[in-house]
């Protein structure tokens, strides 16, 4: 397998571009995007700038939750290609320089997996422990309160054992039992069979959820005050309860170890999913703290509905020092889970090129979402046109994730916008045409022109990318920060409002960057623009 030179510390500041494989290109005119398709469109992502690939699950599946629920973990879906297919488009990306990274979804699998085929046939068999399996309480009712996500309690009765399932997500969704250990070696089995196949790394979905509490208690009630929509929406229950509990638990940092030591082998590397309302940023410190749990994860603080303010970003970074200051964090503004935040807070141009240069600047790695280099809103889905089962059981209140999944928009010209010759899965959103691939690539000053330049200019400054950050202050709306290593210096201010600003501190000493991206070259800011600063040292001012 061709593979990049081993470097360790690949991920360290890496930007990650995620693939929802579904939506990105469909090479054979199902309507479904597909591994060869993704193989075609490569080149676009190495000329973005990216360092990795994301590719969300295309595992055999029967599809519920639309490649989140494996059958088999050693396989490709036939809708998305073939095994050869996936170790074509590994040689592709490595000889652009792209790392690929894939999603593992260890936490549960399909209820048409053999594992679990094989548990629910009865109490007794080579595979019985393997899922979380629990007796009725003396009145038939499920064994304590836990609900899932995705609406409703998170157990399903199950005539064959007459027992009670756990799931977390769907119901088609059984999460295996962690504490059982011949699961753990077996999905450790799993990442080694993808690591030998040449991949750079995994995403680890819902990587907080792997064990559930031994004795199964019910989780508290969480007073109304400290509920909030981050990882569900507010009109879901889940939100109800504090889920010490159902997720959580300690033993988890023992088989990230484990995890951790397989990838060592090859020179991995993982971004965890940490999916917690209250405590998302203190688990993610548990989870990278140290250099033999996972490299980096990332909690839904600024994948949230609530506006991405001075002061929220400030409290965020702040909370960060605090909790994980010796863990590393990996940052994104959307993805394949939220509203795309172009709408989510309702940016204009200007302040869609802010995000991104605020985003770029930030301690830590980064996560772009196919699409939001276009500008892409989230597409408006008719109720008859959803695909999420998550939002086809909130609606109208939540509309689900179809929304920020609708396909790529490559061209204009085409009907589907270059993304496929046969009906899309999900249409294609009318309104995304005129921000194709191939109108912007004609346009000088494009979103697209401009993600390309930012990129290029976190890797002209790798302070941007590895260095420490210090001195966060949010002086009204602007938001400024400093980022240190120990050959370079650069301040970084924001001005996230509508209304002119200026550079809240005495900026002798410091020299503009970022002409090109249409940074500020003084003091003052102009609405929803930002400038970075590089500190001038003596040896320098001499030459």
């Amino acid at each position: 397998m061709n593979s990049l030179p081993m470097n360790p510390d690949w991920w360290r500041g890496a930007v990650i571009y995620q693939i929802y494989p579904r939506s990105f290109q469909d090479s054979s005119g199902d309507g479904i995007g597909d591994l060869k398709g993704i193989i075609q469109r490569l080149d676009y992502v190495a000329k973005l700038g990216a360092d990795a690939i994301w590719i969300s699950p295309f595992f055999k599946s029967p599809m519920k939750d639309f490649g989140y629920d494996v059958s088999d973990y050693r396989d490709v879906d036939p809708m998305f290609g073939t095994l050869a297919d996936f170790d074509a488009l590994v040689a592709k990306a490595h000889g652009l320089g792209l790392r690929v990274m894939i999603d593992l979804v260890l936490s549960h699998t399909s209820d048409q997996h053999d594992w679990f085929k094989e548990s629910r046939q009865s109490t007794d068999n080579a595979k019985s422990n393997w899922f979380v399996w629990a007796d009725p309480k003396p009145d038939g009712t499920p064994p304590n309160n836990w609900l899932s996500i995705f609406g409703g309690p998170a157990w399903t009765w199950d005539s064959r054992r007459c027992q009670y399932y756990l799931h977390n997500f769907l119901s088609t969704q059984p999460d295996l039992n962690f504490h059982e250990p011949e699961v753990q070696e077996a999905l450790l089995d799993v990442a080694r069979f993808w690591l030998k196949r040449g991949v750079d790394g995994f995403r680890l979905d819902t990587i907080n959820f792997y064990f559930a509490d031994k004795e199964l208690r019910d989780n508290p009630a969480l007073p109304p005050e400290k509920r909030n929509d981050t990882i569900a929406p507010s009109v879901n229950p889940y939100n109800h309860q504090e889920h010490i509990y159902s997720k959580n638990q300690p033993e988890n940092i023992e088989f990230l170890r484990k995890f951790r030591s397989v990838m060592n082998e090859y020179g991995a590397a993982a971004v965890g999913e940490v999916g917690d309302a209250q405590r998302g940023l203190e688990i993610m410190g548990q989870y990278t703290r140290g250099d033999d749990l996972v490299q980096m994860c990332y909690a839904f603080e600024f994948l949230a509905n609530a506006p991405l303010t001075a002061a929220r970003v400030v409290e965020v970074l702040t909370q960060v020092d605090a909790v994980a200051s010796d863990g590393w964090p990996c940052w994104a503004f959307s993805n394949h889970d939220v509203v795309r935040h172009a709408t989510r807070w309702n940016l204009s141009p200007e302040a869609q090129r802010l995000f991104a240069i605020l985003l770029l600047s930030l301690r830590g790695s980064v996560c772009l979402y196919q699409g939001e280099e276009l500008g892409l809103q989230e597409a408006d889905v008719a109720f008859d046109d959803l695909q999420d089962p998550y939002g086809i059981e909130f609606w109208p209140e939540f509309k689900g994730r179809d929304g920020c999944r609708t396909p790529m928009v490559w061209e204009r010209t085409n009907q589907n916008a270059g993304f496929s010759q046969g009906k899309p899965w999900l249409p294609v959103a009318p309104e995304h045409l005129r921000q194709s691939v191939e109108d912007q690539e004609a346009a000088e000053e494009s979103l697209l022109a401009f993600y390309r330049a930012a990129l290029a200019f976190r890797k002209a400054h790798p302070v941007l990318a590895t260095g420490d950050h210090a001195n966060l202050r949010a002086t009204g709306n602007v938001l400024s920060f400093e980022r240190k290593s120990d050959d370079a210096h650069l301040l970084c201010v924001f001005n996230l409002s509508d209304e002119a600003a200026v550079v809240p501190m005495d900026v002798t000493g410091w020299e503009p960057l970022g002409n090109a991206l249409g940074l500020a070259q003084g003091n003052e800011l102009a609405p929803w623009q930002g400038a970075i600063l590089r500190r001038v040292t003596k040896e320098k001012s001499k030459g």
